[in-house]
C-alpha cells in the first residue's frame, strides 16, 4: 500500500466514523423532539462526498507524489473540524435537524462564522486532491460541493433564523452519551 492510498483510506475511515457519530447524535436529537429538515438534499450531498473519495482512490497510484505543504494544510483543516465537533457536541450531525426553542450555538468557531463546518468541508474538498496534484478533482468537486452547500445553507438558515438568540455563550444540553437522561 502506498502513502497516497493510506491517506485517502484514513479520510474515508474518518468519514465513516463521523457517520456513526452523526447517527448517534441524530437519534438523541429525535428523542428530544427534533425534526429533520431539508432531507431532499442529503442523498446528493452523500453522493458528492462518496464520488470525491472514489475519484481520489481511482486517480492515485504507487507513483503519485505527495505534496507536503498541501498535506500540512489538510491536517490544519482537521483542527478546524475538531473545533466544530467539540463545540457542537451532541448537536453535530451530517443531517439538518431543527429543535424548537433551542438557541443557536455561539461559542467556539461560531463566534466568528455562522457555518464554520462548511468552511472546513470546502477546504477539505479542495485541498486533499491537491495533496496528490489532482487539480481537476479539486476543481470539479469544489464546484459540485459548492452547489450542494448553497442548497443546504439556504435550508439551514431558514430554520436557524427561527431560533432564539442567546445573549451569552450557549452550552449544549445534549449529553455526550445519548443513553444518558
Amino acid at each position: 500500500m502506498t502513502w497516497s492510498y493510506a491517506i485517502i483510506g484514513a479520510v474515508a475511515l474518518q468519514r465513516i466514523l463521523e457517520l456513526i457519530y452523526s447517527a448517534r447524535n441524530a437519534g438523541a436529537l429525535r428523542a428530544r423532539g427534533a425534526i429533520e429538515v431539508g432531507a431532499g438534499h442529503y442523498p446528493v450531498l452523500v453522493a458528492v462526498h462518496v464520488a470525491w473519495i472514489v475519484a481520489l482512490f481511482a486517480s492515485v497510484d504507487a507513483e503519485t507524489a505527495i505534496h507536503p505543504l498541501w498535506l500540512a494544510l489538510y491536517l490544519l483543516l482537521q483542527l478546524g473540524r475538531a473545533w466544530v465537533l467539540i463545540t457542537l457536541g451532541g448537536y453535530w450531525t451530517t443531517r439538518l435537524f431543527h429543535l424548537e426553542n433551542v438557541p443557536t450555538i455561539q461559542g467556539g468557531p461560531y463566534r466568528f462564522l455562522r457555518h464554520p463546518n462548511y468552511l472546513v468541508v470546502v477546504g477539505e474538498i479542495a485541498v486533499l486532491p491537491l495533496v496528490f496534484g489532482l487539480w481537476h478533482i479539486a476543481v470539479i468537486f469544489s464546484l459540485l460541493n459548492g452547489a450542494v452547500l448553497l442548497w443546504r445553507i439556504r435550508i439551514e438558515n431558514k430554520f436557524l433564523d427561527r431560533r432564539p438568540q442567546a445573549g451569552v455563550q450557549y452550552v449544549p444540553e445534549v449529553p455526550a452519551n445519548p443513553s444518558e437522561p
